[in-house]
């Protein structure tokens, strides 16, 4: 299983400053097939400066959700801390 990108990424208007909302596309490899599909996330920034990155999944995906997840927070977290995200 590999996150292969997270296209069409849009971020989402919130007064909360701490709080970054997106929405997007992830393009998926699991066992030999590329799938896509809706996903939203956020993105935290704890008052102890740790990130909490949280993901919905829109449409259901045949493969096991914790190591999809797992992998795609890897990547989110990847697209952050090199500025790569949308911003306002």
């Amino acid at each position: 299983m590999q996150v292969l990108e997270i296209k069409d990424i849009v971020r989402k208007d919130v007064p909360i400053y701490y709080r970054m909302y997106y929405s997007g596309r992830a393009v998926l490899e699991l066992v030999n097939r590329s799938v896509e599909r809706e996903i939203d996330f956020s993105i935290e920034i704890k008052p102890t400066g740790q990130k909490e990155i949280l993901i919905t999944i829109a449409e259901p995906v045949d493969y096991p959700l914790l190591p999809i997840i797992k992998e795609l927070k890897k990547h989110i977290d990847n697209l952050d801390s090199h500025g790569n995200l949308p911003a306002l």
